[in-house]
C-alpha cells in the first residue's frame, strides 16, 4: 500500500498564488470621473480666454457676439488709439521699475534672513505671509490711507506737495511684490547645496566672489521667476492701481475695466489679447534664460570634472 502524498508548504503557497484576485469593478468608472473632472477644470480656466482671443479677430463692426469673419482691423484700431497707447505706456512705466525694485529688495531680504536669529526670522516670515494672505482690497485701502496721511504731513510741515500718480502706483506694487520674490528666493536658498559655499570660503574667496560665482548662479532661476511674476502682477493689477492712481496714470487694466462698463467691444478683446501675448512672450523668454543658464552651468561642471581628472 503506497504512502499518502504529503503536500509541501511551497506547493501550498504556489497553489494559493494561482487563485485570481478580485478585480475592482469601480476602478474604470472612478478613473473616467477624474479625467472628466480634470477636463472640465481646464475648460473652465482656458475656454473664456480662447473665446476672448478668437473674438479679437472678429471682423464685425461693433457687435461682439456677431461673427463677421476673420480680421485684424481691431488690433490696428487699438494700436492707433491714443488712449490705449497712453495706458500701455503707463503700464510699462509702472511694471518695469516695479519688477526691478521688487526683485532686488526681495533677493536682498532673502539673503539677509539667512543670517538672522530664529525669533527675528519667524517675525519676518509672519509679516511676509501676512502681506500675501491679506486680501488685496485691504492692502489697497491701507496703502491709500498711508499715502494720503503722509502727503498731508509733508505738505503741512515742509510745504512739499506730492500727488498720486506713477510713483505711488510703483511704491504700492513693490510693497506687495517684494513678498512674492522673497518667498521664491528663500525657497531656492533652502534647497541649495551649502557645501559649495563652504568650499569657496575654505579656498579664501571673498564674500562677493562667492556670491557672484556660487550663490547667484544657483539663485538665478528663482530671481528670474520672481522678476517675471512681479512684472506680470504689476502689469495686470487693477485693485491696488485703482486706489493709488492719479490723473494721467491710468494703466491698461483700468482702461479695459472702463470700457467693459460701457459694453465689451472687439477693441477691448484685441487689447486683452495683446496683454495675454505679452505675458506669454515674457514667460517664453524667461524659460529660454533658465535653459541657457542650466546649460552653461552644465558645461562649467563638465569642464571642472575634466580639469580635476587631469
Amino acid at each position: 500500500m503506497s504512502a499518502p502524498a504529503v503536500t509541501s508548504g511551497a506547493a501550498r503557497v504556489r497553489g494559493a498564488g494561482t487563485v485570481p484576485r478580485a478585480t475592482d469593478r469601480w476602478a474604470s468608472l472612478v478613473e473616467f470621473y477624474f479625467r472628466f473632472h480634470t477636463a472640465l477644470v481646464y475648460a473652465f480656466l482656458y475656454l473664456p480666454i480662447i473665446v476672448v482671443v478668437v473674438f479679437a479677430f472678429n471682423g464685425t463692426e461693433r457687435v461682439v457676439t456677431q461673427w463677421g469673419g476673420l480680421s485684424i482691423k481691431w488690433f490696428e484700431v487699438a494700436l492707433g488709439d491714443e488712449v490705449v497707447q497712453t495706458a500701455l505706456t503707463n503700464s510699462f512705466l509702472v511694471a518695469i521699475p516695479n519688477a526691478f525694485m521688487a526683485t532686488a529688495f526681495g533677493t536682498m531680504a532673502a539673503l539677509g534672513l539667512q543670517r538672522v536669529g530664529r525669533k527675528l526670522k519667524l517675525t519676518f516670515d509672519t509679516l511676509t505671509y501676512m502681506s500675501v494672505i491679506v486680501p488685496e482690497i485691504v492692502i489697497a485701502l491701507a496703502t491709500l490711507v498711508l499715502f494720503a496721511t503722509g502727503f498731508d504731513v509733508l505738505e503741512s510741515l515742509f510745504g512739499i506737495k506730492i500727488n498720486f500718480g506713477h510713483p505711488t502706483i510703483i511704491a504700492a506694487h513693490v510693497l506687495f511684490n517684494t513678498s512674492l520674490v522673497l518667498l521664491l528666493v528663500r525657497a531656492r536658498l533652502s534647497g541649495m547645496d551649502r557645501s559649495l559655499t563652504d568650499a569657496s570660503a575654505d579656498l579664501f574667496a571673498t564674500p562677493w566672489r562667492t556670491f557672484r560665482q556660487i550663490t547667484f548662479p544657483q539663485l538665478l532661476p528663482a530671481i528670474v521667476a520672481g522678476f517675471l511674476l512681479a512684472f506680470t502682477f504689476s502689469f495686470d493689477d487693477y485693485v491696488i492701481t485703482t486706489f493709488v492712481s492719479g490723473p494721467g496714470s491710468s494703466t491698461l487694466p483700468l482702461y479695459i475695466f472702463g470700457q467693459v462698463k460701457r459694453g465689451v467691444t472687439p477693441e477691448t478683446n484685441a487689447v486683452a489679447t495683446m496683454m495675454l501675448a505679452l505675458t506669454l512672450i515674457l514667460l517664453f523668454v524667461g524659460q529660454l534664460v533658465l535653459i541657457w543658464q542650466s546649460r552653461r552651468a552644465g558645461r562649467r561642471a563638465s569642464m571642472a570634472s575634466v580639469i580635476a581628472e587631469t
